[in-house]
């Protein structure tokens, strides 16, 4: 149940009106999430805006989505694994690389790595120590890799949360964080 009403474009102001127009025009639908968001306008330009600016990155798409999945499902975010679930599809990833990212591990080492590194951050609140970190750079991750990961988790964490504490309505094929199947 929906405890945070997803705006209608009509209802938001019209800074969101034209975030959501975006949006909209971006993906070719306005997910739930980015309606959610718009009761505040400050968080949907800050979640618009940390978005792009992060699909400008060092990371591609499908280590992306595959940090998405691996958050979302550390974090039980329903929403966020139906949606990325899609996106990662979108993105290239299968099956197969869906199910391993929402259990923290890749066919790539370097995407791996990453992913442990993310998980360990989301799991540790950020106070990982340094062998964490030297793993991970063993593993060949570089420190703007690293800054990028931290800035994932932040963004990946704020859209979890919000759509729990929103009980936000999944508009995507449903996956749900109980479900994890084993690679």
């Amino acid at each position: 149940m929906s405890t945070i009403a997803p705006l209608a474009n009509e209802q938001a102001t019209p800074e969101a009106q034209a975030t959501l127009t975006a949006v909209h025009a971006a993906l070719g639908l306005t997910p739930n999430l980015f309606r959610v968001a718009a009761n505040s306008t400050a968080a949907l330009t800050g979640l618009v805006g940390l978005n792009g600016a992060l699909g400008r990155g060092s990371l591609r798409a499908k280590v992306r989505e595959a940090l998405a999945l691996d958050i979302a499902q550390i974090n039980g975010c329903d929403y966020c694994l139906s949606a990325h679930s899609a996106l990662g599809k979108a993105a290239g990833l299968n099956e197969a690389d869906i199910a391993a990212a929402r259990a923290g591990e890749a066919a790539d080492p370097h995407t791996e790595a990453i992913l442990r590194l993310a998980g360990e951050i989301v799991r540790q609140r950020g106070a990982i120590g340094p062998d964490a970190l030297g793993r991970a750079k063993a593993a060949g991750v570089t420190d703007a890799e690293v800054v990028e990961i931290v800035a994932h988790v932040a963004l990946n964490v704020f859209t979890n949360y919000l759509n729990i504490v929103a009980g936000t309505e999944i508009d995507f094929p449903v996956v749900r964080a109980a479900e994890l199947a084993t690679v």
